[in-house]
């Protein structure tokens, strides 16, 4: 018995096991350890190579997602390639009877945890045959957890564009969707549009707390960047609250709801490692809505309350920017 490489065998599964299982299965605590690093890093790397807008950062989800499924296999693999390392002959050789190898035992491994059973090489009587049992059944708990993953993260991404292209038509600047919806009493429609998209970012939220990898999926149409739509919607959110005058805005108890969901939003940063920007974004544009005969508070009644909000917007500029993009306002339309 050799125990160094059947105690770090034993390591990697369990390394590796925890990790798949934090990640598929534990909604609230978003990326294993392992997964949520290795993301982090993969997308450093494909934002100094990739500029504003270059088609390289649409494949950083795609390979970030494969190549945290590949992790787990190399992991899974390389431990239980290991553990049948920890004896001289754990496995039996039916054709030739030669001595086993390391390349048999990788082989043998393989074709265990991918269970196509060939055969060729058989375990000895004993705990080798419930190590080959184990190993079999920590390849099918891959394969199941690994596929259902995949199919619910793509479906996410599709929610997620979804949301963004809900934003983006009702215009592309916070003070364009207050004019467009300024009837000259009151804000015709925006009640309901402000319930629908609540009931999407929630989706988004609960979405980005169980598949964190949903950060990394970069698009190059501005218009379908749920990051760029979460900071528009709140400036205009912003503007709606502090800008115009109780009598005129909308419900409060609506418009605060979709206050409160952006907010939960930005709790899923964390496991993006985002942190606040060293400075705040522009403050939304307040003179456009008188220009437009929309009434308003006074300068420095908006200002003030801007001010307070320091933190918050912070945090949002440090989200579109972590996305290498600008912020709404200073986009071009």
């Amino acid at each position: 018995m050799n125990p160094v490489p059947f105690v770090l065998g034993v390591f990697l599964l369990v390394a590796v096991v925890v990790d798949l299982l934090w990640t598929t299965l534990w909604v609230e605590g978003g990326a294993g350890p392992l997964t949520s690093r290795l993301m982090a890093v993969t997308w450093s790397g494909f934002r100094r190579v990739g500029d504003r807008g270059a088609r390289l950062l649409t494949l950083s989800g795609p390979v970030i997602l494969v190549f945290g499924l590949v992790t787990w296999i190399a992991l899974l693999w390389g431990g239980w390639t290991l553990v049948f390392a920890g004896a001289e002959y754990p496995l039996i050789d039916t054709v030739g009877g030669d001595p086993i190898s390391w390349s048999d035992r990788v082989y043998y491994t393989g074709y265990t945890i991918f269970t196509l059973g060939n055969g060729d090489l058989v375990p000895r009587d004993g705990p080798w045959q419930i190590a080959t049992t184990l190993a079999t059944a920590s390849g099918m708990l891959f394969v199941t957890l690994s596929v259902t993953y995949v199919l619910s993260v793509l479906d996410a991404v599709t929610q997620k564009r979804s949301f963004a292209s809900s934003v983006s038509g009702l215009g592309t600047r916070s003070d364009e969707i207050l004019r467009t919806s300024w009837n000259g009493d009151e804000f015709d429609g925006l009640e309901l549009s402000l319930n629908a998209l609540t009931s999407q970012l929630n989706t988004l939220t609960a979405n980005h707390k169980a598949y964190p990898v949903l950060h990394y999926f970069h698009t190059a149409q501005s218009d379908r960047a749920p990051v760029t739509s979460v900071a528009l919607l709140d400036d205009t959110l912003t503007l709606l609250r502090f800008g115009v005058p109780e009598r005129t805005r909308p419900s409060d108890t609506i418009v605060k709801n979709a206050r409160a969901s952006v907010n939960s939003y930005l709790g899923t940063l964390h496991e993006a490692f985002i942190q606040p920007a060293d400075r705040s974004p522009p403050a939304p544009d307040i003179e456009a809505l008188r220009d437009a005969d929309v009434p308003t508070v006074a300068d420095a009644e908006f200002e003030a309350s801007v001010a307070d909000l320091h933190d918050r917007r912070r945090l949002l500029l440090a989200l579109v920017e972590s996305d290498v993009r600008q912020w709404p306002s200073s986009e071009t339309t």
